[in-house]
């Protein structure tokens, strides 16, 4: 299975004197907590699950995202487990509906309508806060639905215990109670059984009369034993649901990999596009859709821009400088972050103790012919950062990557840096980025998973009891969806389609738009530790280099000031610097207070 190659970067020498700890044990993206919590949400969420497969293997012509911190590979095979379990189930659950149907002569069917009732309801509604025209007909028509169902469901418990099988009986009453119905109507209308006497109005609203009239013991009996087949069906599924949690996804077994089952299904396209993204996600060269550049990095903070004059500085010599010898100054400033405090000794567990320094280029995916033609090898990647370091740039750019991702991979800041001399100019651009915590629902997956296995006999049952009046009508959407994405797969032509850049980002669809506070707080921590290191880099490379630094100086300060913020999600606003403030907005960026700094984004 090939891999991607990462080329070796310079380490900071240990000063003399130092002894510096070791690095810390590093999770593999494999292997990490957002990997994990990710490939349980596609058991969880169809929805998502659908976006991961639409992403990753229908669209085989896009270049998967950056996967910082996690592996959209994995993610991948799970999501194509759990959709092939789910059009399993899907499929036995319709099969009973259709074969109870034709066993009882049609009674099965009645039930279809309610079902019919409950799916356009949740249709309807749809998911999160909607407002009140989409709420109020979704809440009435849920509850007829329920209120239909129930109603059936109770006529067919009382003909079931309460009537006689006798045909006799049957006959005579039946011939006595519906006679005159064949003087008015033509026999051949109706069918057998139940339909010899039921109306079309009788079918859309069924009354108790029509119903004790029509419904034989034997009919309603086994139409309650396929209601309990079909909640068998639904127990068994989430049980399912719940084993692999425990089993595979747990956290004792996830780092295995190699014994994942999802991992070892067959399938010629899957391993193919599986050592296909393997081979893209970590790479240092980025291939990226102009419209989405930094697509995978999470939610953008304000990029900003800074420009200063080099002037040169009077009574010393100036010497040439260029963007590679900044950023080699930049660079021991920012790995000096991952030293723990001296009497911390061993017990440091800060995040900045895993800070990634690494040095990527972004290239367009458009003009490739194939998506194979993309250079990641070696010798195409240390091509491009030759010559893209030292450019100006537009579709090429070459940047400084500084990673920290804490809270197990939940939350990852990225800070993207970039130099450029020109015209005795030095400009300096910051491009932060932050990949959110995954979706709480997806968090409480493990203990979802372990209240269904440990709740009892009842409360199982009437898990699935819940939702036997809309499977109908579920299990043919799903395997409606199934039919629709193997029609796509065959005829949309995405095999030879000319390469794209990524669309989304599993990891971004299955984030939440903002962290708690104390992860806020983290955030702001990490940016201002980095930004700080970043100035301080650049202002000696000034300063070495003979070029007056005051200029530059009293920039930062005022982006510290406020000048910019570094900062927002959602609402959420972090301000960076020693005196920096932060407020919630809801318009576009913060106003400029001072008109000493050139080139704000």
């Amino acid at each position: 299975m090939s891999t991607a190659y990462v080329p070796q970067q310079p380490q900071p020498a240990t000063p003399a004197g130092t002894d510096a700890p070791p690095t810390p044990p590093h999770t593999p993206p494999h292997a990490s907590e957002a990997t994990r919590l990710l490939c349980a949400g596609t058991y969880l969420d169809s929805a998502y699950r659908d976006r991961v497969i639409e992403e990753l293997h229908l669209n085989e012509q896009r270049i998967v995202a950056p996967s910082l911190g996690f592996d959209a590979a994995r993610v991948l095979a799970h999501a194509l487990r759990a959709r092939r379990q789910e059009l399993m189930w899907a499929g036995a659950i319709l099969g009973l509906w259709v074969f109870g149907s034709a066993l009882t002569g049609g009674m099965l069917a009645l039930f279809v309508l309610p079902s019919l009732y409950l799916a356009v309801a949740s249709w309807i509604r749809g998911r999160g806060a909607q407002p009140l025209y989409r709420r109020v007909p979704a809440f009435l028509l849920r509850w007829w639905g329920r209120i239909m169902f129930a109603a059936l469901l109770v006529f067919t418990v009382i003909v079931a215990f309460g009537g006689s099988d006798d045909s006799s009986s049957y006959d005579s009453t039946y011939d006595s109670s519906y006679g005159s119905s064949y003087d008015s109507y033509d026999s051949g209308l109706y069918g057998d059984g139940f339909t010899d006497s039921a109306s079309a109005s009788d079918l859309l609203f069924p009354s108790g009369d029509s119903l004790s009239d029509v419904i034989r013991p034997w009919q309603a009996w086994v139409t309650l034993v396929m209601f309990a087949l079909i909640a068998l069906c639904i127990a068994a599924q989430r049980g399912q649901f719940a084993r692999v949690l425990a089993a595979e996804l747990s956290p004792q077994r996830f780092p295995d990999a190699a014994g994942d089952p999802a991992e070892q299904a067959t399938g010629e396209r899957f391993q193919r596009l599986k050592n296909r993204i393997r081979l893209e996600q970590h790479a240092p060269l980025i291939m990226y859709h102009e419209a989405r550049p930094f697509c995978g990095a999470g939610a953008a903070y304000e990029t900003w821009v800074l420009a200063v004059e080099l002037r040169p500085e009077e009574m010393k010599k100036q010497q040439p400088i260029g963007n590679r010898m900044v950023l080699e100054k930049i660079r021991p400033l920012i790995e000096q972050l991952r030293l723990p405090a001296e009497y911390a000794g061993q017990l440091g567990r800060d995040r900045l103790r895993r800070l990634e320094i690494d040095e990527c280029v972004f290239l367009p995916a458009e003009g490739l012919r194939r998506r194979e033609e993309a250079p990641y090898h070696a010798q195409g990647f240390e091509e491009h950062r030759a010559r893209a370091v030292e450019e100006g740039a537009e579709k090429r750019r070459h940047f400084l990557r500084i990673r920290v991702g804490g809270w197990e991979e939940e939350l990852v800041v990225t800070v993207f840096v970039r130099i450029h001399t020109q015209g005795r100019m030095l400009m300096l651009e910051v491009a932060p980025h932050v990949l959110t915590p995954v979706r709480e629902d997806f968090k409480n997956a493990d203990r979802t998973a372990h209240r269904f296995r440990h709740n009892n006999v009842l409360g199982k049952g009437a898990f699935a009891a819940a939702l036997v009046p809309s499977s109908a009508v579920r299990s043919v959407i799903t395997l409606g969806k199934g039919l629709g994405y193997v029609w796509r797969l065959l005829t949309g032509g995405y095999a030879g389609a000319l390469p794209d850049g990524p669309s989304v980002s599993v990891r971004e669809l299955g984030s939440v738009p903002t962290g708690s506070l104390f992860q806020e707080m983290d955030v702001a921590r990490y940016l201002k530790s980095v930004q700080d290191r970043v100035a301080n880099g650049v202002r000696t490379a000034l300063a070495e280099s003979g070029y007056k630094t005051g200029e530059f100086v009293q920039k930062i300060v005022n982006i510290s000031n406020g000048d910019v913020n570094i900062g927002r999600i959602e609402g959420s606003t972090f301000a960076v610097g020693s005196h920096a403030s932060a407020s919630s907005t809801t318009g576009g960026a913060a106003p400029q207070k001072g008109s000493d700094t050139d080139g704000h984004g």
